[in-house]
């Protein structure tokens, strides 16, 4: 429940944007496991990573100083796909720092790398396929979202590891 907290104040009352950070910039979360974090077995449970995650990702758009940007359109993210390979049990109390960056877009999609670090070592990497929505459901192309964020014109070329589950998830534009 804690996490669902975080969550929430990370998107309604965002953290203050950084000074010249771009939406194409990585954006860092720290946090630390706590213990309604941990399952039965001790360690954290794989849903709690996807919710520092998702705060993560708030996060990145309060970076940029997207949020009240995107909130007076309207606006707002979704997931469309997602992906993570865990490599490492984070435990009680672990110092957790969560790396998020835009790796491109496509005319529906922004893609997103996500890795989770304990003392700089790979505890987990999720690739996450984000879209953005308006009022009533409309769909908003990620170049638009983008281009209001003030990113770059056009995407960086995206990893083939990337492309190729995008592909398989069906997520990829056509």
């Amino acid at each position: 429940m804690t996490r669902q907290i975080s969550l929430a104040l990370a998107t309604y009352l965002p953290r203050k944007a950084v000074p010249g950070q771009t939406i194409v910039d990585p954006s860092i979360t720290r946090t630390r496991v706590r213990p309604g974090d941990l399952d039965i077995y001790l360690h954290v449970n794989n849903a709690v990573y996807l919710n520092m995650m998702d705060t993560a990702r708030s996060n990145l758009l309060a970076d940029c100083g997207g949020m009240k940007t995107l909130n007076a359109k309207g606006w707002y993210p979704v997931v469309a796909a997602s992906t993570v390979k865990y490599k490492r049990s984070l435990v009680l109390w672990d110092p957790v720092v969560v790396t998020t960056r835009v790796l491109g877009w496509d005319p529906r999609i922004a893609y997103l790398e996500q890795t989770i670090t304990v003392r700089g070592e790979l505890s987990a990497r999720g690739i996450v396929a984000g879209r953005f929505l308006g009022k009533g459901g409309v769909r908003v192309p990620a170049p638009d979202v983008v281009e209001l964020l003030g990113g770059p014109g056009t995407s960086p070329e995206l990893p083939d590891d990337v492309m190729t589950w995008a592909r398989a998830v069906d997520v990829a534009h056509r």
